[in-house]
């Protein structure tokens, strides 16, 4: 076997990171539905998808800028996940009931997005599509850098909201303890709408990262379910950073596997991590 050159490892580490953070991205609004809501939300995936589709129809039949599209997309998902919650309040969902209705969901979705824009693949051709930067030796794809940069940013402000605003501690209290929080006078209610339509406003912009980045087709959504669940519980339940940190080990540790042995060994990566995880740790959530 003839070991690779120091050029192909840094760019395959290099494009790990790029996709651990989409990963992490998709990842989000996960963690902080299980963490905080007590919610196994896998609509989120089909929310992705859905995000993607209409980036794209917007971008190629609207003519709009795709990441102008998460002016419009963002806000109609948060109000979308604020419908959902409110739903799910009414029949009482829980978290084993969560994973059942939501995948439900998600199966409704993909048939939505089949029937409007077909089984076919689309690819979102773009300006940021075709731009790139070099960096010594390594090429930088705009779209990743996009996506990694929208990572880091989104995880570092709901980091921060979660740590210094009362909203964000109220938000924590409520998941540590309902009845006390509801006792000091949080409003679980509001902030548990409040915090699914920020979940679904999550989802809708790594939509629009995916669909930078990515040819779509629906049936991939279930592609994407097992690893960022895996990037989700290495990272941590209910934390902000937990995914994106996850989501680029396992991604680099996929990249690296795929430059040093063969591409069907890298979908072994993120489920060994989560193994060895759980039989060192397996308290852990």
């Amino acid at each position: 076997m003839q070991f690779p050159s120091a050029t192909l490892l840094a760019q395959s580490v290099l494009s790990g990171i790029f996709v651990g953070a989409l990963y992490g991205l998709l990842g989000l609004g996960l963690t902080l539905s299980w963490g905080l809501l007590r919610q196994i939300n896998l609509a989120y995936f089909a929310l992705t998808f859905l995000a993607a589709y209409l980036c794209y129809q917007l971008a190629t039949v609207g003519g709009m800028d795709p990441l102008a599209t998460i002016l419009v997309i963002a806000p109609g998902f948060f109000l979308l996940g604020v419908a959902l919650q409110w739903v799910f309040e009414r029949v009482h969902v829980t978290p084993f009931n969560s994973l059942l209705i939501t995948f439900g969901l998600t199966v409704i979705v993909e048939s939505v997005i089949q029937s409007i824009w077909t089984a076919d693949f689309r690819r979102l051709e773009s300006v940021y599509g075709v731009a790139k930067f070099r960096l010594g030796p390594l090429y930088v794809p705009a779209p990743e850098l996009i996506t990694l940069g929208v990572a880091i940013a989104l995880s570092l402000a709901l980091w921060a909201a979660l740590r210094f605003t009362d909203l964000g501690k109220a938000m924590r209290a409520a998941a540590e303890d309902g009845p006390i929080a509801s006792a000091f006078g949080v409003d679980r209610r509001f902030n548990a709408l409040a915090l699914a339509g920020t979940c679904a406003a999550l989802s809708g912009v790594a939509g629009v990262c995916l669909a930078l980045t990515y040819t779509l087709a629906p049936a991939q959504i279930y592609a994407w379910i097992g690893v960022v669940f895996a990037a989700v519980m290495l990272g941590g339940i209910g934390r902000a950073w937990g995914p994106l940190v996850a989501g680029i080990a396992i991604g680099v540790s996929e990249a690296l596997t795929m430059a040093l042995t063969a591409p069907s060994w890298a979908p072994l990566v993120s489920f060994s991590l989560l193994i060895v995880l759980l039989l060192v740790r397996p308290g852990r959530e």
